[in-house]
């Protein structure tokens, strides 16, 4: 497919930045240098003429499920990481400003005095204006994670892809990080993500995708120009999606014999024995 194909293939998408990702090589909060990276892949994904949202973490500043790990209401936690992905979709709004991208930030929880509700037509007619939209505050919802907001979003505003920038080069079919002879796939399906419990995100956020068909690219943000390189056509990544043949064969569990087969498989060598 040539980069010319691709790039009429893919109109929209839509990014899914974690929180992490960030920090740079810091362990906590924002880093400068990192945003302004992410800015510069953001804008030249923008010049392509490609429509772009962004679905922001908050990891580098809280995240719900480790509060609660230490006792704190699971609930609470969760809404406390909704307003980090704020912190940070403002840091990248202001990041894309700098370069005089015209760029709005939509939370799914209100707060109307730093940005704007979270309203699917008006995020739609923001992105045919050709501004960047990023999505805040997740689903505005406890128990879902961000991953999950990036698929609702992404389906919401009629993207083409999901693509999820992630710190590792695509999936693999073990941690890379824990098995040194683990081995990227450059293409998997739906099915085989969930059987496999590969980390690459949620089985909600998975399973949203495969229902309504929406294609995931993972990808490694850290490389420069890697979304648009991928999006001109360039093999970076795994691709997911409901075309990918399966990489791993299931045995299937032989049935058992109904009780009245076995019956009759009986009277007949009793018959035969009479014979």
């Amino acid at each position: 497919m040539t980069p010319a194909a691709d790039q009429k293939k893919y109109k929209r998408i839509l990014l899914k930045l974690s929180g992490e990702a960030l920090a740079g090589t810091r362990d906590f909060g924002l880093d400068a240098a990192t945003l302004d990276f992410m800015a510069d892949q953001i804008e030249s994904v923008r010049d392509m003429g490609i429509q772009i949202a962004v679905v922001v973490g908050g990891g580098n500043i809280f995240r719900g499920i480790q509060g609660s790990e230490k006792g704190m209401d699971r609930a609470t936690g969760d809404y406390m990481g909704m307003l980090a992905t704020c912190i940070n979709a403002l840091a990248l709004q202001d990041a894309l400003e700098r370069r005089e991208i015209y760029t709005r930030v939509q939370s799914a929880i209100r707060m109307e005095q730093v940005v704007e509700p979270y309203i699917r037509r008006r995020a739609t007619r923001h992105l045919e204006k050709g501004r960047v939209v990023i999505f805040a505050s997740g689903t505005g919802n406890p128990y879902f994670s961000t991953d999950t907001a990036a698929s609702l979003r992404a389906m919401e505003v009629e993207a083409d892809i999901l693509i999820k920038a992630t710190n590792v080069d695509g999936v693999y079919d073990s941690d890379p990080r824990k098995f040194a002879k683990a081995e990227m796939l450059q293409s998997i399906n739906y099915i085989d993500v969930l059987n496999r419990n590969l980390k690459v995100m949620d089985s909600t956020a998975i399973s949203l995708c495969m229902d309504n068909k929406l294609p995931i690219q993972v990808l490694n943000i850290r490389t420069p120009h890697s979304i648009a390189d991928f999006l001109k056509g360039k093999k970076i990544g795994t691709h997911i999606s409901v075309d990918c043949k399966s990489e791993y064969t299931f045995v299937a569990k032989s049935k058992k014999p109904k009780e009245k087969e076995v019956k009759e498989e009986k009277t007949k060598k009793v018959r035969k024995g009479n014979k």
